[in-house]
Order: C-alpha cells, then sequence, then structure tokens
C-alpha cells in the first residue's frame, strides 16, 4: 500500500489543482486542499457559500438515529468521484484517501470499512443512510449511487477528520464503496468552518457560476443592508464586484434579483423592505458597476421562500438574503 499512498497528495499548503479528466463534468474544478485518486473522474459537485451542516462522528443508536454530532455551519464543498475500469478495489482508495488526510495531521474523529457494509458504526450503510438524510444533496446527480447498491457492489467505507489551519477550522467526511465490480465511487464532503461568520462570508465568481450551473440560482453572500433598510453597507462592495465580475464574463444572461426577509413583523412590511433591497442591489451594479439595466429585474418575497426555520437567530439571519435568479 506505501506506493499506492504516495500517489495520493494533499494540498494544505501549497494547493496544486490535478487536471480535468475527459470524462469530467463540464466547468469541474478540483478542491484544493485534495486531490483525486489517480484515474478517477470527477462527476458531480456542488459548492455552496453557507449552509449548517451535521457532522456524524458516532454510531447509529436508534431507527435513523445517531446521538454523536458536531453542528456546524460553512462553506460546503461536495464532491464525488468515480473511478471506472480500474483493478483498484474499495479498500485501496479508502486507505490512500486516510493514510494522505492522517499524514497532513489532520485528526480522525471517527472511522470504518467493512466488506458487508453491516453494522451501525461508522462507515456502515445505516450510518451512511442517517448522515445523508441529515445532510442531502441539494441537486441531482451522479452523487446518488454512493448511497444505492447493485448486484455486484461490494464494501464501503467511511472517515471523518477535522483540522485547525491558519485559514479556520475544516472538517472532511470522505465515503468510499465499491458500487459494482469495476467502479468505486468517493464522495468528499469539506466544510470550511471559518467562513461561515454571518456578515463574513463573501460570494465569489467561481460560486455564482457553480451555483447558477446547479441550480439556477445563488445566493449573493456578502450583500448586506443597514437595520430595517434598503441601504446597502459598504462591506457589501466585495460581493458587488464578484456579480459585476461574473455579469461581465457572461453578457447573454438576464437574471431576477430577488429579496428575502425572516418573517419577524407583518408580511406586507417584509414583502416591501424585500423588494426595496432587491432594487438597491440592481441600482448599485447599474450605477457603479456599468451593468445594463435591461439585464436585472427587481423582485421581493418577503419571508416566503426560508431557508430554514424562523424560530431561532441563525434560521432567520440565513433567511435574509438577496439571490441572483437566471431569467429567460
Amino acid at each position: 500500500m506505501r506506493r499506492l499512498a504516495l500517489l495520493l497528495t494533499l494540498a494544505c499548503t501549497t494547493p496544486a489543482l490535478a487536471p480535468a479528466l475527459a470524462q469530467d463534468i463540464e466547468g469541474a474544478i478540483e478542491h484544493p486542499m485534495v486531490q483525486r485518486y489517480p484515474g478517477s473522474e470527477l462527476r458531480w459537485q456542488t459548492i455552496e457559500n453557507y449552509r449548517p451542516y451535521r457532522i456524524a462522528t458516532g454510531p447509529v443508536t436508534g431507527y435513523r438515529a445517531i446521538d454523536d454530532w458536531i453542528d456546524t455551519e460553512g462553506r460546503v464543498t461536495r464532491t464525488f468521484y468515480r473511478l471506472q475500469g480500474s483493478d483498484r478495489d474499495y479498500a485501496e482508495v479508502y486507505l490512500n484517501y486516510l493514510k494522505a488526510f492522517e499524514d497532513e495531521g489532520f485528526e480522525v474523529l471517527g472511522q470504518g470499512m467493512f466488506d458487508d457494509r453491516k453494522g451501525v458504526e461508522v462507515g456502515t450503510r445505516q450510518w451512511l443512510d442517517v448522515y445523508l438524510r441529515e445532510n442531502p444533496f441539494t441537486s441531482q446527480g451522479e452523487s446518488g449511487t454512493i448511497a444505492a447498491g447493485t448486484s455486484s457492489a461490494g464494501g464501503a467505507g467511511s472517515f471523518v477528520v477535522q483540522k485547525e489551519r491558519a485559514a479556520g477550522l475544516v472538517y472532511v467526511v470522505v465515503t468510499v464503496e465499491q458500487h459494482a465490480e469495476d467502479y468505486v465511487g468517493a464522495l468528499i464532503d469539506i466544510v470550511e468552518v471559518d467562513r461561515a461568520e454571518v456578515g463574513l462570508v463573501v460570494v465569489d465568481a467561481e460560486a455564482i457560476g457553480r451555483d447558477l450551473q446547479e441550480k439556477g440560482r445563488v445566493v449573493l453572500d456578502g450583500i448586506t443592508f443597514e437595520f430595517d433598510s434598503a441601504t446597502l453597507t459598504p462591506e457589501s462592495d466585495q460581493a458587488l464586484a464578484a456579480v459585476a465580475e461574473h455579469l461581465a464574463a457572461y453578457p447573454e444572461q438576464n437574471f431576477y434579483v430577488v429579496g428575502h426577509t425572516d418573517a419577524k413583523g407583518s408580511f406586507d412590511y417584509n414583502t416591501r423592505l424585500s423588494g426595496a433591497r432587491a432594487t438597491s442591489v440592481v441600482e448599485a451594479l447599474v450605477d457603479r458597476f456599468g451593468v445594463s439595466r435591461s439585464r436585472l429585474e427587481a423582485h421581493g418575497v418577503g419571508p416566503l421562500v426560508p431557508v430554514f426555520s424562523n424560530a431561532s437567530d441563525a434560521g432567520r439571519a440565513v433567511n435574509r438574503r438577496v439571490e441572483l435568479v437566471e431569467r429567460p
């Protein structure tokens, strides 16, 4: 295994991207923290600038229940790789990923690898089912095969690691499964915690393009307003510049700019406020960044489309947002 382990490297201090393969999805971008197992194809990916996330570190303790969770939040990158037609099995791929993270100083919080996938420990089918129910995929794609079996399916394993870096705390959850006799799938979830500080996360042009490609919309993280007002704060400039950069790169695209609020206050007031905030974003992009007004249309939907429950401060903070939505 030593020779194989040297083929897989982590780039935690000096990022180095693995070259995209012919069968990678269009626009695939390797996360700079980890390179793929040699020969793998990047078949699915989502990047969300901010979302709550649950890291399961213990065994299944009941029906669809795990007692040991780390509740966190941050920039979440989920990537699924397919290794097909190789003589490497899931165990070799799993152990290579695990060794690479350990060699880079990551702390292992939980791990397990099972030929029959049975049991309740980390890495079993039951454990994976509970983990994915708590952190469902937000778009369709080949990643769904990680939880599905085939007539020639084999074993599987998962591990959870963390590391405190200069850039902040990061969690990584890796699941590798023998999906078929000649098909090994690997799901790598990366949660960068410090990107989650509300008001400090800023959308970038890369994330805008990725979210629009995957979902047809993107949350414009980093755009903030004065309290109970439609006046943009100076801190919004970086996010507005990223939006303008994307718009300049894709001049054929038109968008709705949609304002959202939490549910505190009356419905009519929140609807007016969300519309005024969307209009402020449009005016800033037109007047300060030279975007054509015909490409943007402002709307406010108030509290009608929450992302999370309005019962908590954290949920309300996420629900207050502005989105860019594709417009035919």
